[in-house]
């Protein structure tokens, strides 16, 4: 497994990471990670503790990102005291159980962003809308679009206590961000966040890639995203 580093620069958002553009044809789901790393494609590390007073531990998580056009592939791992998988298979109250999160502004001049959540099993929640709305959740058909696999499998479970490292493969197509008409990612600047958090379990946490300034645990907040720069 690729060791992780911060390969990412500051603007005035805070990180900016560059994204590379792959090709995962005929590649199995599982078989991810390990191109990830023949192609040198390095984890970042969600370690920003914004709220130490809410965090009863700060697990080792990590993302990596590239993308392949038409959709993103996204790579988190991560190494925490006790995991769980409750929610059901449209991702609702995700963020209870081990869950890591991508968020991200396709458009910057709209105020809309999506929020993709996913416990260590691959379960998926997909919400998309502007901030102090009612977001809307996607369709099902564009939830299950999401290809994913987990390295513990993808059958729910109740917490188990207990140091355990888990991963999970995401392929993201751009047809997710749904309140938009977009097909090609290639050349986009897009602002974005990620996050550890697992809301439900015995050791609470909030984690965060790019730092946020707000009194108590918020992810909502598109105005403390970092920034991502797709390659053409």
């Amino acid at each position: 497994m690729t060791t992780a580093s911060v390969n990412a620069t500051t603007n005035q958002y805070g990180k900016v990471l560059q994204v590379k553009k792959i090709s995962i044809a005929d590649v199995a789901l599982q078989d991810v990670p390990a191109l990830l790393d023949s192609l040198g494609i390095a984890f970042e590390n969600v370690d920003v503790a914004n709220w130490p007073d809410a965090n009863a531990q700060t697990p080792d998580a990590k993302f990596r990102i590239a993308h392949t056009g038409n959709a993103f592939v996204v790579n988190f791992l991560c190494t925490e005291n006790s995991v769980a998988a409750t929610a059901n298979d449209m991702g609702w109250n995700v963020w209870e159980d081990a869950c890591m999160e991508f968020f991200s502004q396709p458009v910057a001049d709209d105020g809309i962003y999506y929020n993709v959540e996913c416990n260590c099993t691959g379960t998926v929640l997909l919400n998309g809308g502007k901030p102090g709305t009612e977001r809307a959740h996607a369709s099902r058909e564009t939830t299950m679009s999401i290809e994913r696999w987990s390295s513990l499998g993808r059958e729910p479970f109740s917490e188990r206590v207990g140091t355990c490292t888990w991963q999970v493969v995401l392929v993201i197509p751009a047809e997710c961000y749904f309140h938009h008409q977009i097909t090609d990612l290639s050349g986009m600047t897009i602002r974005a966040n990620f996050y550890k958090c697992g809301d439900k379990l015995q050791q609470p946490h909030y984690l965060s890639w790019n730092p946020i300034s707000t009194p108590r645990p918020n992810f909502h907040v598109p105005q403390f995203f970092g920034t991502l720069e797709l390659e053409k």
